[in-house]
């Protein structure tokens, strides 16, 4: 966002910026009495982890034959050994190993697992086979065997085998993230920062990574109990550091011990119980407080659904006609199609459209749904489904060549979307992300593109909503979504598309989901700021009267063929198209309102 902006707000997420929703899950969390107790416990284990060894009354190693198996006593709290070491203060010191390995076995698989998972469930293809392929594997292996080898072959350590066993669980961290990331990458608020041109990496990282972090709390708790627990076992099964303090050390030499000593197993026994049970406890109780958190309603469409971008057009019908030689955006026998399940064949759903967008001019694109508006706009923005294909034709903006002979140029799109194009989208409740204030979701991007400091940020944003005729900029700023209007939203949403002072303006049924008067409101304001501005503005549309409101010129689609084309008084006197001529006649004007449809009574 350097010299305009493509998306309307850029939900980029910073940790340390949203105190409200992290607040909230604690809040509730301490409300929780299982919660409470969990965390109590876990702050004390991590505690005594911590300052263990050094508050330990004896040398958790120093043996003393003379003391062996002592019955709990005032020298000796929980007795001593079989070589006369104190348990007390060898469960105080084996605290700490205990901890340090759960830590470094978690620490691998969150950063293995969501690592692959973010960029498989964000990308697709080649990478989430390989992804999938790798974690089934994973998978299959039976972990204690795996670790016994690997004891075996790389040694005792404890690092070792924790960083083997991360690495194991790490698939099942994998596919929670995949199957996560790819509910929301097609959200309209992803695709509205794609549009503004923010890279692949910081959406990822700051955005996607964001949404998936509960389910990942959640499942870290449950794997630190479960990392003890192979810890200890494979200790108990003497695969662990000779020498080392732990619980799981103490329990095998309680075992061998059994018969002659008890305690010996009963108290790590009980260490180990009551730290897994406390990680088991703290997953449900961190499940609770994040599924408490209030639902902000976002429809969420499906993977083969469209994200309602734009489609710049004006000109010929069909054909490769020469545009004017400074015409901003040029199309040239597009050509869009999918692969037909079960066969070797693609079925296009767009086909030979040509057109172009003039500086400074109003065009409108209109056409029912399935018309292949949307999927011409998907196409100049770089936004198609994975599995759509460009068959033919070429793209220009400004001199740019964003597609040429059906290949696209990634780079030069994502060097357009967010600084020369900017973007107006239907829906404006679904492209504001819930989770920040709309104050956060204006300044981030002029803070991130622009370079302004915060202070400046902010002024600049007030100053934004107040050109949108928004009057108590203040209180919006500190707002959430879900508490403002659905006008007032798109009024959000118009501020930012227009805070760079963008060439090209698309508007995808910028007005559809608003209440007539507020309609009217924001055509009107939309057509201040094109005039103020000087900017051309693309408006796609299913509605006539938006484009007789607004328009110079507009161009009609049918079934993925442009059909008709020509100024906008021309086209609605005199249409020559019968398919124009019928959207024409549905139109209601001037016309009695139908009546309901109702069955018989008999």
């Amino acid at each position: 966002m350097t010299d305009s902006l493509a998306s309307p707000i850029l939900p980029e997420v910073e940790i340390g910026e949203t105190p409200t929703a992290r607040s909230g899950m604690l809040r509730r969390l301490l409300h929780d009495p299982a919660g409470v107790v969990a965390l109590s416990l876990l702050l004390v284990v991590v505690v005594i982890g911590i300052i263990g060894p050094w508050i330990a009354p004896y040398d958790p190693s120093h043996a003393a034959l003379s003391q062996a198996f002592k019955s709990p006593s005032g020298q000796h709290w929980l007795g001593t050994d079989s070589a006369g070491r104190d348990i007390f203060s060898r469960i105080l010191a084996g605290t700490r190993g205990t901890i340090v390995s759960a830590a470094i076995a978690i620490a691998v698989a969150e950063v293995v697992g969501v690592t692959t998972g973010l960029v498989a469930g964000y990308y697709g293809k080649w990478m989430d086979l390989l992804g999938n392929w790798v974690s089934n594997i994973l998978l299959s292996l039976p972990a204690v065997i795996v670790l016994i080898a690997s004891a075996a072959a790389l040694g005792k350590a404890v690092a070792i085998s924790m960083t083997v066993f991360g690495v194991l669980v790490s698939a099942g961290v994998y596919r929670l993230t995949r199957s996560t990331v790819r509910t929301v990458r097609n959200e309209l608020y992803v695709d509205a920062a794609r549009v503004s041109g923010v890279r692949d990496m910081s959406i990822i990282g700051r955005h996607i990574l964001y949404v998936v972090r509960s389910p990942l709390i959640i499942q870290a708790a449950v794997l630190a109990g479960f990392a003890i627990t192979i810890q200890a076992s494979l200790e108990f099964l003497g695969l662990g550091q000779p020498g080392s303090v732990t619980w799981g050390v103490m329990l095998n030499e309680g075992v061998t011990n059994i018969y002659t000593n008890t305690d010996l197993v009963l108290w790590p026994a009980i260490a180990i119980t009551l730290t897994v049970a406390t990680f088991v406890v703290l997953g449900s109780a961190l499940r609770d407080a994040l599924e408490g958190r209030p639902a902000t309603p976002r429809r969420r469409r499906s993977r083969h659904e469209p994200a309602r971008v734009l489609a710049a057009h004006a000109g010929v019908v069909g054909s490769a006609m020469s545009a004017p030689t400074d015409a901003l955006l040029t199309v040239r026998n597009l050509g869009i199609g999918y692969p037909i399940a079960g066969r070797d064949a693609i079925r296009p759903v767009v086909e030979d459209v040509s057109f172009h967008v003039n500086p400074g001019e109003v065009l409108g694109i209109v056409g029912e749904s399935g018309s292949g508006k949307t999927q011409t706009a998907f196409a100049i923005l770089g936004l198609l489904p994975l599995e759509a294909r460009v068959l033919s034709g070429s793209v220009d903006f400004a001199g740019h060549q964003l597609i040429k002979n059906g290949d696209t140029a990634p780079k030069e799109i994502s060097a357009l979307r967010g600084r020369r194009i900017a973007y107006i989208p239907q829906e404006p409740l679904s492209n504001l992300d819930p989770n920040f204030t709309i104050g956060h979701q204006l300044t981030r991007p002029l803070v991130k593109k622009l370079g302004l400091s915060k202070a400046d940020a902010k002024k600049r944003a007030l100053e934004l909503l107040d050109s949108v005729g928004i009057a108590d900029a203040q209180r919006v700023v500190r707002s959430y979504a879900h508490q403002i209007s659905g006008g007032m939203a798109q009024r959000v949403l118009i501020a930012g598309a227009i805070s760079c002072k963008p060439d090209l303006l698309v508007a995808d049924e910028p007005t559809t989901a608003l209440d007539v008067t507020v309609q009217a409101d924001v055509l009107d304001l939309l057509r201040d700021l094109q005039q103020q501005l000087g900017m051309a503005m693309l408006m796609v549309t299913h509605n006539f009267g938006v484009v007789s409101d607004i328009c110079d010129r507009v161009v009609v689609m049918q079934s993925g063929l442009l059909v008709e084309s020509g100024d906008v008084t021309t086209v609605l006197r005199s249409p020559r198209e019968p398919y124009t001529q019928s959207l024409l006649r549905a139109m209601l004007h001037n016309k009695p309102p139908m009546t309901r449809l109702t069955a018989d009574v008999d």
